[in-house]
């Protein structure tokens, strides 16, 4: 009970805070005009203020402020996370060029590292130790900076984001726990209250988005809790941690491969994520796909907590979970409709699914009925 107590205030003022400012900010988008504009990529309808995440970078500011003593590392992640939040902001404002925007991101991230020291020591690879710096800090700048853009890059239906945010957040504090890691647990409490004061806005349908802004700090805040405490956890380093980021990070490589398939532009919008797939081409609904998205979390989410005491019997379950992944990647082409290895074998060893090569094995017209309306 004295555990909840104390720690209850950790996540009560972000939340409370967050709570109240999302209006404040929906009243100022909506006079100064910062709306969400509709292109390729969304999925929205009318004007919509798209700087909600405002409100979660004050509340998690001002909530360790009161409540926590700053040190290097907090310093790192506030003055490294506000430098990711500005370049959102910015770009939510006035459509920042991507190379802007991504220097705002390395610019964050090397401050959290050089004076954060949010960057691994040696890397882990079941019995394989390495410790070269060159390797360690570009692992870490890498994490950073793509944990950053994944979580923006999943940010296209209401609530996802926030809801899967949430999910990861609150996973990683847990672990902290276990481990025994209190400045993870307050980090955790804190910027999962505040993104839960968000959400009640932005569940479908939203009245106000995260933005970049938001999207951006959130991803950079959890990727720099990831290397406070899984340096050297697990068989495999950050094992856990991508595990339970395993939604926005397998997203972003299959959206990187996707586009260079196609001869795209890495940075080019498409509807070819893992939600447009299921909202869209398997007409899930928008609300029904987030939830899906959120279960599919929590699964992973479990399988990370699992692994951390029973590895053998977490692998099993992870297992298990990425052959479904990969199941569903090559039904749904999401990275090729000539990408189907195993439902191929599967086809030869039993007949079903019947697929003819460069089939897209879901019909795609709905896509593009969807794109002309």
């Amino acid at each position: 009970m004295n555990l909840v107590i104390g720690a209850f205030p950790y996540f009560a003022l972000p939340f409370v805070i967050s709570l109240v400012l999302v209006p404040v900010c929906k009243l100022i988008g909506l006079k100064l005009g910062f709306y969400a504009v509709e292109n390729a990529r969304t999925v929205h309808h009318g004007r919509i203020v798209r700087i909600g995440g405002v409100a979660i970078f004050l509340a998690f500011l001002i909530s360790l402020a009161v409540l926590w003593a700053a040190d290097d590392t907090l310093n790192g992640i506030l003055i490294g996370g506000f430098l990711v939040f500005m370049g959102g902001l910015l770009d939510d404002i006035y459509d920042l060029s991507p190379k802007i925007k991504l220097a705002l991101q390395v610019g964050g991230a090397v401050f959290a590292m050089l004076f954060g020291h949010l960057h691994l020591d040696s890397l882990h690879i079941f019995s394989l130790t390495l410790d070269n710096p060159v390797l360690t800090y570009g692992i870490s700048f890498f994490w950073i900076v793509g944990i950053t853009n994944a979580i923006n890059l999943i940010d296209g239906l209401d609530g996802l984001s926030s809801g899967i945010s949430t999910i990861v957040t609150l996973t990683i504090g847990l672990l902290g726990f276990f481990m025994g890691r209190r400045d993870i647990c307050i980090l955790a409490l804190s910027l999962s209250g505040a993104i839960l004061g968000f959400l009640p806005y932005n569940f479908h349908p939203a009245s106000i988005f995260v933005g970049d802004c938001g999207a951006q700090f959130m991803g950079f805040t959890i990727a720099c809790m990831s290397l406070l405490g899984f340096k050297t956890t697990a068989l495999i380093t950050l094992g856990l941690p991508m595990l339970v980021l395993f939604i926005p990070i397998s997203d972003t490589l299959i959206a990187i491969v996707r586009r260079k398939l196609k001869g795209q532009r890495i940075f080019e919008a498409d509807r070819g994520h893992l939600h447009h797939i299921l909202m869209i081409k398997l007409k899930l609904g928008h609300r029904r796909t987030v939830l899906i998205l959120y279960v599919v979390t929590l699964l992973f989410a479990g399988a990370a907590v699992l692994s951390y005491f029973r590895p053998k019997l977490g692998m099993f379950i992870v297992v298990a979970l990425l052959l479904g992944a990969e199941i569903f990647i090559e039904y749904t082409g999401m990275i090729n409709p000539h990408f189907h290895p195993l439902l191929s074998v599967a086809n030869r060893l039993t007949g079903h699914p019947r697929m003819l090569d460069g089939e897209d094995p879901v019909d795609t017209r709905y896509l593009e009925e969807e794109k002309k309306s």
